[in-house]
């Protein structure tokens, strides 16, 4: 179902709200958190649907914010969505003229009263995000360096304005290669004396997952650049040779290990939706995620 307002107020889009709800005869607490996204009108298609589909594993109400126009007066449009396919309630909010700069005050009252709030910046990248209207009122709060136009100076930006509950998904993409490096180190008996971690140019995942390696062994990890898609490869350097995780086709990894016979894993490239739902299912701060941020950024840094 779709309810269009125009030239609206917040008290009549939380009264449109408990309407369709009641219409719909949903329960009155069927929400498990608020996600607010902060987009423009060429991603807010994508970013609707990428939490349209997390929200079937985390029902939410969704509060699309989209700047119109500064130059426009001030005004307010809505469009609610609910019904079938769409877990929770989804609103958009265009808000024109000045009134986009005080963001916070139109979603305020729209918020699920007593549960958790996300605020996820989609193709739009704060260099603070603590410091943000909307990320004032969140415990979690979601950027993307890729899609930035320099991700690698964005993940210095990012750092230098870290605050616990920051997280990207370009750590999150890295969420794979990290259970499956974990894994594999468990297993090995042999000092590891440096790596590399090889992907195409302007990956920011690589970059933390270059970090996060680094870090976590205490020994060198060199970042390189291939054709993609996405990260390619993790070598690991040991006295006995390499141990190497190739995935050429972003697809299907294989790990291959000093007298072993190589062996096949699955290490698919994910969604924006399964990346999102990911994020949804902690609201605990990511301490791993500050320290390879950090990490990054002072390689960064050193080489420039």
């Amino acid at each position: 179902m779709l309810t269009d307002l125009t030239d609206t107020t917040t008290s009549d889009i939380r009264a449109a709200l408990t309407r369709l709800r009641d219409q719909s005869g949903g329960p009155a607490i069927g929400v498990v958190l608020n996600l607010i996204i902060m987009t423009d009108e060429s991603g807010q298609h994508d970013a609707v649907r990428a939490a349209s589909q997390a929200g079937r594993e985390h029902p939410c109400r969704v509060l699309t914010v989209i700047a119109r126009e500064a130059q426009a007066p001030s005004r307010l449009d809505a469009e609610i969505r609910t019904g079938d396919g769409i877990p929770g309630q989804t609103v958009l909010l265009r808000l024109y003229g000045p009134m986009s700069e005080h963001a916070d005050s139109v979603v305020m009252p729209l918020l699920v009263p007593d549960t958790p709030i996300v605020t996820w910046w989609h193709g739009l990248l704060p260099a603070v995000p603590s410091s943000q209207p909307l990320g004032v009122l969140a415990q979690r709060r979601v950027t993307d360096a890729a899609r930035a136009r320099a991700p690698a100076q964005a993940l210095i930006k990012l750092a230098a304005g870290y605050k616990p509950g920051d997280t990207d998904l370009s750590w999150t993409r890295a969420t794979p290669w990290r259970s499956l490096l974990a894994a594999t180190l468990d297993q090995l008996n042999r000092e590891i004396l440096g790596g590399v971690v090889s992907a195409e140019e302007q990956n920011p995942t690589a970059d933390l997952l270059a970090a996060w390696l680094g870090t976590r062994l205490g020994v060198p990890f060199v970042r390189e650049t291939s054709g993609g898609p996405g990260i390619t490869e993790v070598r690991l350097t040991t006295e006995d040779g390499d141990v190497t995780i190739s995935r050429p086709d972003g697809r299907v990894a294989t790990l291959s290990r000093p007298g072993q016979p190589e062996r096949h894993v699955a290490l698919q490239r994910r969604e924006i939706a399964d990346l999102l739902a990911e994020e949804l299912r902690r609201l605990d701060p990511d301490e791993i995620y500050g320290e390879a941020l950090e990490a990054v950024a002072g390689v960064q840094e050193l080489a420039h």
